[in-house]
Order: structure tokens, then C-alpha cells, then sequence
């Protein structure tokens, strides 16, 4: 994550991304969008990460945000400068932030805010009023069933869907992991829906091949990564175990229009993340050819 004082200087910087603007970028392969979490690119700063997804060719996008924020919160005193800044940050900033990759001829789908329990209720309400501010009526998140509680009014007031993001810990029941969490979740609100991560899916010990046939009407994102079974590490498509392949051929087959976003997660020292993106969106057109 990059400093207060390197995103200032960012900002004043303001790259023109209007000179990339150009012909929509598409990335549909045989009817299934592939596309990106932005947080593959987390090593860099907003216009550097739009720049990567223009290299790799992915023609849409989920934000991550940690490229809209200054800070991450690493101590109670940046916790409470992070507050400030989400409550106080002019809307046009997200407007702005929105408008770069429609520049550089992205679609951005979706805001992807990792809400906690540590969130006041105001700012859990300003999540809902960045997301709108960027033209945006669907937000991804990792957070809690205690959480989800407090966001299903929010969700419903505001009409925008939020999409539920798992992880792998099956043993904090807090969590969302498995089938039971998001189903329990599903009932809180008809704005709550799932965003699936394929890799920590089955990493947990789900078939996510059998469950998004089974709730594709509930799943609006997937995240695309390979893991090792059992909760294995993250590893290059092709090199774990997950079932890649055959949830893009699901996907394209029965025409599920659920944006498979590549989320590359297996970074080392070394490697370049624009490097491997392109290798990961290779695996997945040599999957669907």
C-alpha cells in the first residue's frame, strides 16, 4: 500500500488517462467477460493500474480499493484519518475516479469496499455513496454476518446490490466460506448476492462448478484464481487444483453472464504482475477456445 504522500502527489499529478480514450476494450471470449480485481495491480497507483489493465487488454474492471483510498488503516490513528477521509471526501473525487476508465475504455462494473466491524454506521452509509457517485449500483465486499446485518438496511435504501465475498476459514463461523454463510446472509436482504471466489471456494472444500449451476442467479462476480486443494496456496492458473476451466466452459455453455474477474493473488518478489495477468487471461482464452 502506497503513502498518504505518494497519493497527494498523485492526485496533483492528474496523468491525463483522456489521451488513452479509444475504442471500448473487449475482452469477451465466446460470450464470457473476463475481466479484472483491480487489486491484481495492488503494487501500484490508480492511473498506473488502469494503465495495466489497457496492457493486458481487459476491457472491464472491479475496483479495488485500495486505489481510491489514500491510506490502509495500520494503527488507531490512520484508522481514524481513514474515517475522516471517507466521510468528508467530496463525492466529485469518486465521480473523477470513475471517469478514468471510461477514458481508457474499461467498463468498471463494480466498487469493492471490504467493510468490517470497525465501520460507524456513517461510514458504512458513505460506502453506498462513493458506489453511486461512480455511476456504480453494485459493490463487492469481504466482511462479517455481523456486518452484512448492519448493510442490509443500508443496501435496501440505497437499492444497491452488494455481492458477498468468501474466504477459505471454515472455522470462524463469522465468516463467509461456504454454501451455509452466504445462504444465511441471503435471507437478511434481496440486495445481498455473492461474489464468488473460485480459488478460495474450492480451497475450502466446495465443488464451485456444482454451486454456480446450482446459484448463478445469486452470483453477479467471480473471482479467477487457482489454489491448492485444502487450503493450499495460491498458485499460476493451471499449476492448483481448482476447476478453472470447467467454470469458464460453464460459463460460456449455458451462457451465465457472471464477469469472471482474474484476481492475481500469487505474487513473489521478482514477478511482474502485468507479466503474469497476461498469462493468467491467456489460460483463460486457451480455456474457452
Amino acid at each position: 500500500m502506497y503513502s498518504r504522500r505518494q497519493f497527494g502527489r498523485a492526485a496533483l499529478a492528474a496523468l491525463p488517462l483522456a489521451a488513452l480514450r479509444a475504442a471500448r476494450l473487449d475482452s469477451r471470449i465466446h460470450g464470457v467477460q473476463i475481466g479484472a480485481q483491480t487489486y491484481s495491480f495492488r503494487d501500484r497507483l490508480l492511473d498506473p493500474c488502469i494503465q495495466a489493465l489497457v496492457q493486458v487488454g481487459l476491457g472491464e474492471a472491479e475496483l479495488y480499493q485500495g486505489h481510491v483510498e489514500p491510506l490502509s488503516a495500520t494503527d488507531d490513528e490512520t484508522r481514524e484519518v481513514l474515517r475522516k477521509w471517507r466521510l468528508e471526501t467530496p463525492l466529485d473525487y469518486f465521480h473523477g475516479v470513475a471517469r478514468k476508465f471510461t477514458d481508457a475504455g474499461i467498463t468498471l462494473s463494480a466498487y469493492c469496499l471490504n467493510f468490517n466491524d470497525s465501520f460507524s454506521d456513517a461510514e458504512l452509509n458513505r460506502g453506498f455513496e462513493m458506489t453511486k457517485a461512480m455511476g456504480l449500483d453494485l459493490m463487492t465486499t469481504s466482511t462479517t454476518l455481523t456486518c452484512a446485518r448492519r448493510l442490509a438496511p443500508m443496501a435496501e435504501k440505497h437499492k444497491i446490490r452488494v455481492a458477498l465475498h468468501g474466504h477459505d476459514n471454515v472455522t470462524d463461523p463469522n465468516q463467509f466460506a461456504g454454501p451455509e454463510s452466504f445462504a444465511e446472509a441471503l435471507q437478511m436482504s434481496k440486495q445481498f448476492y455473492i461474489n464468488l471466489d473460485i480459488g478460495h471456494f474450492f480451497a475450502a472444500g466446495y465443488d464451485p462448478v456444482q454451486y454456480i449451476q446450482q446459484f448463478h442467479e445469486k452470483i453477479l462476480v467471480l473471482h479467477i484464481k487457482d489454489r491448492k486443494k485444502d487450503h493450499g496456496p495460491a498458485v499460476p492458473f493451471g499449476e492448483g487444483d481448482t476447476p478453472i476451466r470447467q467454470v469458464l466452459v460453464i460459463l460460456r455453455d449455458k451462457r451465465y453472464a457472471i464477469p469472471a474477474n482474474i484476481e492475481y493473488e500469487y505474487g513473489a518478489p521478482g514477478l511482474d504482475p502485468v507479466a503474469e495477468v497476461k498469462k493468467c487471461y491467456q489460460f483463460c482464452r486457451q480455456a474457452l477456445s
